[in-house]
């Protein structure tokens, strides 16, 4: 089980700094390659490198490898003295479900379903956004899952802000200079996430009041939308960078992550 965690963790960085890649590319006047900033974009960009299918099944299974492990800490708890709380417990298994829909979109896409792995997150999201809104009372369920995200979001940097994950990982393993090196891109990289996040949950939010679905967005126009601001190349860049450091956090987490 610890072989398939720490797996699934390496393949999460991978992906998180193949998006940041194009994000970058985004920030200063590219277009990523033609690829989109999200899970997808970054599947595309596997594919196209030596051994790329080959690569995406091994990201596929790896992501699996994850959602078993989250299912086993659903049933039989996790590492840590409340790893058997019922709110541990309910967050494992909706990172179960998570990780079940990843690893299937991956899979998908390297057997030739190139609709699969959110390659089109923001025409989905539109899509999503439409049907939601045609439902009774819409407008407010649109409007509670924005702010849903958004608190997602800010708990997401708050919790790297405090450096919270320190209690999962083997802190005594590392010298001084790793265990810096760690915080460093744990902070970094949550809260770059939690500011994705947040921003995303207020694209729901005006979508919602406005009820208009093109105004939310999935993770690519999201991004892009930072670009539109003032000094926007840069503060894209920054959080491209950021998105980069979860990558790298998150391959820490598959050397050092209690389990």
């Amino acid at each position: 089980m610890a072989v398939a965690a720490r797996a699934g963790f390496a393949a999460r960085g991978l992906i998180y700094v193949l998006v940041a890649v194009i994000a970058l590319q985004i920030a200063f006047g590219g277009d990523g390659g033609g690829s989109q900033a999200d899970r997808g974009g970054a599947l595309g960009q596997l594919a196209r490198q030596p051994f790329g299918a080959a690569m995406l099944w091994v990201v596929g299974i790896a992501l699996a490898g994850m959602a078993v492990w989250r299912l086993s800490e659903a049933v039989f708890g996790a590492a840590g003295p409340d790893g058997s709380k019922l709110s541990r417990r309910a967050s494992a298994l909706y990172r179960f479900a998570f990780y079940c829909f990843v690893s299937y979109s991956v899979l998908a896409y390297a057997a030739g379903d190139r609709g699969s792995g959110s390659g089109a997150s923001d025409r989905n999201t539109d899509d999503v956004t439409a049907r939601v809104l045609e439902w009774p009372g819409g407008q407010w369920i649109l409007g509670l899952a924005g702010v849903a995200v958004v608190v997602a979001g800010v708990w997401i940097a708050v919790r790297a802000i405090r450096r919270t994950f320190r209690e999962h990982l083997r802190m005594h393993a590392m010298s001084a200079r790793t265990r810096a090196v760690v915080e460093a891109v744990g902070v970094t990289g949550g809260t770059a996430r939690g500011v994705v996040f947040v921003a995303a949950g207020v694209f729901a939010l005006i979508a919602a009041v406005q009820h208009q679905p093109g105004k939310a967005r999935g993770m690519d126009d999201t991004l892009r939308a930072f670009r539109d601001l003032p000094a926007g190349p840069w503060l894209l860049a920054l959080v491209a960078l950021g998105l980069a450091a979860f990558g790298v956090f998150s391959w820490c987490n598959a050397r050092w992550r209690k389990l």
